[in-house]
């Protein structure tokens, strides 16, 4: 019922930026925590941050302070700044989406994002 779409991804140097994009398909308000996730080649896959309706905010130890998350209800999306990126970075990062009821979650197709070093 619910897609998400994400865009934003892409190369950049070592120390640069790059911003996120995730569009929801319907309203967020009832997709309690939206968050990202992140796949480097080889490794499992782990959370990056969360953010809940309220506007709380999570993050991994390794990404706080030059990550942030915010939602954009109006416009039913979510972003991930991402500043003074490193090449353990680079991964395929997902956006994810939580429903309280029924309970469900959902996932994007993931956009690529490469550090160089």
């Amino acid at each position: 019922q619910v897609q998400l779409v994400e865009s934003g991804g892409g190369l950049v140097q070592s120390g640069g930026s790059l911003r996120l994009s995730c569009a929801a398909s319907g309203s967020m308000i009832f997709l309690n925590v939206m968050g990202w996730y992140r796949q480097a080649p080889g490794k499992q896959r782990e959370l990056v941050t969360t953010i809940t309706s309220g506007g709380s905010t999570n993050y991994a130890d390794s990404v706080k302070g030059r990550f942030a998350i915010s939602r954009d209800n109006a416009r039913n999306t979510v972003h991930l700044q991402m500043n003074s990126l490193k090449p353990e970075d680079t991964a395929v990062y997902y956006c994810k989406a939580e429903r309280s009821w029924p309970p469900s979650e959902y996932w994007g197709q993931g956009t690529q994002v490469t550090v160089s070093s």
